[in-house]
């Protein structure tokens, strides 16, 4: 993957040997189809729905049954204005209910890492593992994210602020609704506020078409190229997950991060 040596040591077998015979010969898919039919088994933590389409449509009838059954979201104009402060922004999400998804959680997951990071990462919505720990990337796909993110020099002990769009688990690890994402995302936006990253991560699509602004486009139509948002320079690519589940999308995560890091260093 580059000059310098890797340690698995806090990875599995199973994780390990994944990353390490990640085949670089063939160029990762240029769009989200092949993730329509991935194992849901895998996508059970982390952040990783089961498939990395988007959400149904207003008016598609899985959303009307979705609806039926938790209830409709509350509209982010009732809420009053989120408060300036990190500490405070925090407890007020800890005790969110905005929407349907709040009568399901373990914890509210809001973020890891350091306040003042050099780097934000944007996931998806939280997983099993990070509903019950409260902390986002904590299963398999976290401990990749970390590794991957060292061979670039960056840690969530030391640089690197993590959080996702979605602050609450979906029932069954399914995709986040379209107004559950409106409902929650001014948490995001606030949290990029506070943090005044150098720049942004997106893993995944829902991450990376709400902070490009472009909701119909494949994820892998968004990478590869420095997008902004409100002025931060901001880089797309695959979710973690994905990367235990197709291998070889690994090296395209991997041009994604050094692009990355040429941004961060001021090339």
């Amino acid at each position: 993957m580059g000059d310098r040596d890797l340690f698995f040591d806090q990875l599995t077998r199973h994780e390990a040997l994944v990353l390490a015979g990640a085949g670089y010969d063939s160029a990762p898919a240029t769009d989200d189809s092949a993730l329509t039919s991935v194992d849901s088994a895998a996508a059970a933590d982390d952040s990783a729905p089961a498939a990395d389409d988007w959400a149904p449509a207003a008016d598609d009838p899985a959303r009307s049954r979705a609806t039926e059954v938790y209830g409709p979201a509350m509209s982010p104009g009732i809420a009053a204005a989120l408060p300036a402060s990190y500490g405070e922004l925090r407890e007020v999400a800890l005790a969110c209910t905005r929407c349907r998804l709040a009568a399901g959680r373990t914890q509210v997951v809001f973020s890891d890492g350091v306040e003042r990071a050099r780097l934000m990462v944007v996931g998806e919505a939280p997983g099993a593992t990070e509903d019950e720990t409260g902390l986002p990337f904590v299963g398999a796909a976290g401990k990749l994210l970390d590794l991957l993110l060292a061979t670039v020099g960056l840690s969530r002990r030391e640089s690197v602020y993590i959080c996702n769009v979605i602050k609450c688990r979906p029932p069954g690890n399914r995709n986040p609704l379209p107004d559950e994402i409106e409902a929650c995302s001014p948490y995001l936006r606030r949290q990029i506020e506070l943090i005044a990253p150098e720049a942004l991560l997106a893993v995944g699509s829902f991450a990376a078409q709400l902070l490009t602004g472009s909701e119909k486009t494949a994820l892998g139509r968004l990478r590869g190229e420095v997008h902004s948002y409100q002025g931060v320079p901001l880089v797309v690519t695959y979710h973690p997950a994905a990367l235990l589940r197709n291998p070889k999308w690994t090296r395209a995560f991997w041009d994604d991060l050094q692009l990355l890091r040429n941004i961060m260093d001021g090339a």
